[in-house]
C-alpha cells in the first residue's frame, strides 16, 4: 500500500485546522478514485518549533517510509527541512498560505509549494485601490499578521502604482487590546486614503466590528488580501460598510463543477469548507502526480521534478499550474467585494478573475526586499 505522510498544525482561532486538512486531502484522494492509499498525521504544534518539525517529518520518512509528505508549513520551516529530504530522496509538498516573501526563492527539486498567495492577492489588492482612484493610504493591520511580509507587497505595490503610503497602525494582539481608534486622527490628517488591511481569523470580526461601531456610515475604502475573505470566519463578522472590497482566491460562490464537488464532499463529511480545506484536496491531485512519477522514474528527483513542473490540473478555484522557477504553484485569483446578508453578517461577490496572475507573482518574486525580513516560523494563522 502506497503511503502519503501530512504534518498537521494547530490553531488557536482556526481550531479546525488541522481536521480541515487530513479532510482536503482524505476526501480529495477518495473524489480521484484512491481510497487505497493510507495517509500517516504527524502534529507539529504552531509549525514554529524547528526540532519537533524535523522529528516529525523524519519519523513518517524512517518509520513510516511514506512516499511523499505534505506540510503545512512557510518557507523558512520548508528550507530547514531540505537536507531531511534531499538526504531521503523524497518529495515534499508545502501547503503554503503564502503570506511571507522568502529572502530568497527555493528551488530544490525535493521542495513543491502548493499555496494560496495572500502576499500576491494583498499586492493585487493595493494596486485595485489605485485603479479605483485613491492616492493615499495606511497599512492596517495585527501584531501577528504584521509579523510576516505581505505588508512588504502591499505597500510596494501600492506606491509602484502611483499612490503614497501615509501612515501606518498595527492594533494588539488580544481582543481586549485591539483598537482602532488611532484610525480616526490618521483619516482627519488624510482623507480619502485607503485602508490597506491585513487580519486573518478573529481579527477579521474584530476589525469589522471596530469599524461598524466607529464609523458607522462612512464607508471606508477597505481592500483586504485572500485571507480577508476567508468565509467561514466572514460568516459571523458584523457588515462594516459598502466599500470593502479586494482579491479572493476560492469562494463557495466560484460556479464551475469542480468546486461543488468539493464543497458538497466536505459538508457530506461533516465539515464546513474553507482554504484549509481547499488547498489539501488541491494536494491530493499533485500527491498523486507525485507517486505516478516515482513510479515511473525509479525515484530520480530531478525527473519527478521536471515532471512535476509541467503538471496542472482543474481545482475548485480553477486551473492549477506550477511556476518553474520557483516550484510554486498558481492558480486564478478573484477580484471581490464584502456584501451583507440577511442578518447583517458579511457574504463575498465575486467580480470577475484578476488579471495576469503568473506575470504579478513573476514581478513579487523578484522583488528586493531591502533587507526587510520576517522572524516568524510560525504556519500563518496558526498562533
Amino acid at each position: 500500500m502506497q503511503t502519503i505522510g501530512i504534518l498537521l498544525p494547530r490553531s488557536t482561532y482556526y481550531q479546525t485546522i488541522g481536521f480541515d486538512l487530513y479532510e482536503g486531502l482524505r476526501s480529495g484522494l477518495k473524489h480521484l478514485g484512491r481510497s487505497d492509499i493510507k495517509i500517516v498525521t504527524e502534529n507539529i504544534g504552531f509549525g514554529a518549533e524547528k526540532q519537533q518539525c524535523y522529528r516529525s517529518a523524519e519519523k513518517l520518512l524512517l518509520e513510516e517510509n511514506v512516499s511523499v509528505v505534505v506540510a503545512y508549513i512557510g518557507h523558512r520551516m520548508a528550507q530547514l527541512l531540505r537536507p531531511l529530504f534531499l538526504a531521503a530522496n523524497k518529495m515534499l509538498i508545502v501547503l503554503d498560505a503564502g503570506a511571507n516573501l522568502p529572502g530568497e526563492w527555493p528551488s530544490c527539486p525535493n521542495i513543491f509549494y502548493h499555496s494560496l498567495h495572500n502576499a500576491l492577492g494583498a499586492s493585487l489588492a493595493a494596486k485595485r485601490a489605485t485603479d479605483d482612484g485613491l492616492k493615499s493610504a495606511g497599512m492596517v493591520t495585527g501584531y501577528y499578521d504584521g509579523g510576516y511580509l505581505h505588508t512588504y507587497s502591499i505597500s510596494k505595490s501600492f506606491e509602484e502604482t502611483g499612490g503614497s503610503m501615509v501612515f501606518n497602525h498595527a492594533t494588539g494582539y488580544l481582543q481586549q487590546e485591539f483598537t482602532i481608534e488611532p484610525l480616526k486622527q490618521h483619516l482627519e490628517q488624510f482623507p480619502n486614503s485607503a485602508l490597506l488591511s491585513l487580519f486573518s481569523g478573529d481579527f477579521v470580526q474584530w476589525y469589522f466590528e471596530a469599524i461598524k461601531n466607529s464609523f458607522q456610515g462612512q464607508n471606508l475604502p477597505v481592500y483586504l488580501p485572500p485571507f480577508g475573505f476567508e468565509e467561514m470566519m466572514l460568516s459571523d463578522a458584523a457588515y462594516p460598510g459598502d466599500t470593502v472590497k479586494g482579491i479572493a482566491a476560492w469562494s463557495k460562490k466560484l460556479a464551475s463543477a469542480e468546486n461543488e464537488v468539493f464543497i458538497q464532499t466536505i459538508a457530506n463529511a461533516g465539515k464546513t469548507p474553507n482554504l484549509f480545506s481547499l488547498l489539501s484536496w488541491e494536494s491530493a491531485s499533485i500527491a498523486l502526480k507525485v507517486l505516478a512519477l516515482i513510479e515511473s522514474h525509479k525515484n530520480n528527483v530531478s525527473q519527478i521534478a521536471a515532471g512535476l513542473q509541467s503538471f496542472e490540473f482543474e481545482g475548485p478555484r480553477g486551473t492549477v499550474y506550477f511556476d518553474t522557477k520557483t516550484n510554486t504553484s498558481l492558480a486564478p485569483l478573484y477580484h471581490a467585494a464584502i456584501i451583507p446578508d440577511n442578518e447583517g453578517k458579511c457574504e463575498v461577490r465575486i467580480e470577475g478573475m484578476a488579471d495576469n496572475v503568473s506575470g504579478n507573482f513573476k514581478k513579487i518574486a523578484a522583488y528586493e526586499l531591502d533587507n526587510a525580513m520576517s522572524s516568524w516560523y510560525n504556519s500563518y494563522t496558526c498562533i
